[in-house]
């Protein structure tokens, strides 16, 4: 009898469709995926293929940056009621209103947003790049970094630029609280904390080393320490397992479920392959404005 998985990938090949998933999806999603990273490394990849279809595992936003990298490819999600959080907390006309109040401020955007709010932006930026890329703007510029106010804040400190925090956050990391990286630490003694800069500056305030989930892979794999406490979303748990046997991971509390990314099956994805659905798409002038600001963030680092 034919696998769910054996069948994903055949019409994979059929499709000529590349299949990606982030980290923080289900395992069984992970390890039927071609690429797995975070979602700017995922859209990078994908348009280095000679694939036709791309299907993205991920929340919509994510496919949307696909979708503006490669617009000769058709971009599929499986579940478009996968959403961000933070992503809507961060209307575009919400920004439009914020550049408004502040004329001639350069406009930093987290990945996680929209097209239409990176098509309002200066220049894009990630987890792991975010405090480079502020670091090298203009001195003395006003600044406004949209839309995860705990990432801003974190990037201020590293950075000793000032800046104007669109008041957004993820809700996944911002539940995390300090007590509970102090049980953690409690539990697992000697264990290496790794914490995401989403999370909340007194709960980042306590890591060992302050990571992306890219950072969190290498650290895991470059540091001697044998165990580690890992405060981000815990599908990042399931690849830092897989790539280290011989080191043991701990989720810093169960609870830091993303349910959106959760949202994406084994069945979606199949579904997704054999219907072509959901197309994801960006309106042309959004693309080009969005792209516009993406590829500056390429061309800093």
């Amino acid at each position: 009898m034919t696998s769910i998985q054996d069948r994903i990938r055949e019409l994979a090949r059929c499709r000529k469709a590349v299949i990606l998933a982030h980290n923080y999806q289900l395992p069984e999603v992970q390890d039927v995926a071609d690429f797995c990273g975070d979602s700017l490394e995922l859209s990078r990849k994908a348009a280095a293929t000679d694939a036709e279809t791309i299907i993205f595992c991920g929340v919509y936003f994510m496919a949307e940056t696909a979708a503006i990298l490669s617009p000769s490819k058709c971009v599929l999600i499986p579940d478009p009621q996968a959403g961000c959080p933070m992503v809507d907390m961060a209307p575009v006309e919400a920004v439009r209103a914020l550049k408004a109040k502040h004329p001639g401020a350069i406009v930093v955007t987290y990945v996680n947003s929209s097209a239409a709010v990176k098509a309002e932006s200066d220049i894009c930026c990630t987890s792991a790049n975010a405090a480079k890329i502020v670091a090298e703007l203009p001195a003395g510029a006003t600044i406004l970094f949209v839309p995860d106010q705990n990432l801003g804040h974190y990037v201020q400190q590293v950075t000793g630029r000032p800046m104007i925090l669109y008041p957004g956050c993820c809700p996944t990391h911002a539940r995390l609280t300090p007590d509970e990286i102090r049980a953690a630490r409690q539990a697992h003694p000697g264990a290496s904390v790794m914490i995401h800069p989403e999370c909340r500056p007194e709960t980042v305030a306590l890591a060992d080393a302050v990571l992306s989930t890219s950072g969190m892979l290498r650290y895991a794999r470059e540091t001697p320490a044998d165990a580690f406490i890992v405060a981000t979303e815990t599908g990042m748990l399931h690849r830092l397992r897989k790539e280290n046997p011989g080191k043991t991971f701990h989720p810093a509390s169960d609870l830091l479920i993303c349910p959106n990314m959760k949202r994406i099956t084994l069945e979606k994805v199949l579904w997704s392959l054999e219907d072509l659905k959901h197309v994801v798409s960006v309106p042309e002038p959004t693309r080009l404005a969005a792209l516009r600001a993406v590829e500056r963030m390429v061309q800093t680092r």
